[in-house]
């Protein structure tokens, strides 16, 4: 499974809609192939931060994900609303049998 965090601060003036086309996304995400979990998330100690938290079940997968014309308008709007660059983190993940 391949696991994928990602975050953004938003500029106060942008917050609402940086909000709703993230939501778009992580909705349009959901439908496409090898999408496990992908979600949207206030940092509950800062309104003006959203956390995105995705698991794709293969490399494959979060690679055509990229590929998709609306992911990359996506990341590229959601740059233009930030108040600092974007992160991602992309990690490999194995159940652990605790």
């Amino acid at each position: 499974m391949i696991l994928v965090t990602g975050s953004v601060h938003a500029k106060p003036d942008t917050i609402d809609h940086a909000l709703a086309i993230s939501l778009e996304h992580v909705h349009r995400s959901r439908e496409e192939p090898g999408c496990l979990l992908h979600s949207v998330h206030f940092d509950a100690e800062d309104p003006l931060h959203l956390v995105f938290v995705e698991h794709w079940a293969d490399a494959d997968a979060l690679r055509a994900h990229f590929g998709v014309p609306a992911s990359r308008a996506f990341a590229k709007e959601l740059g233009t609303l930030a108040a600092s660059p974007p992160r991602m983190a992309i990690y490999e993940a194995e159940p652990a049998s605790i």
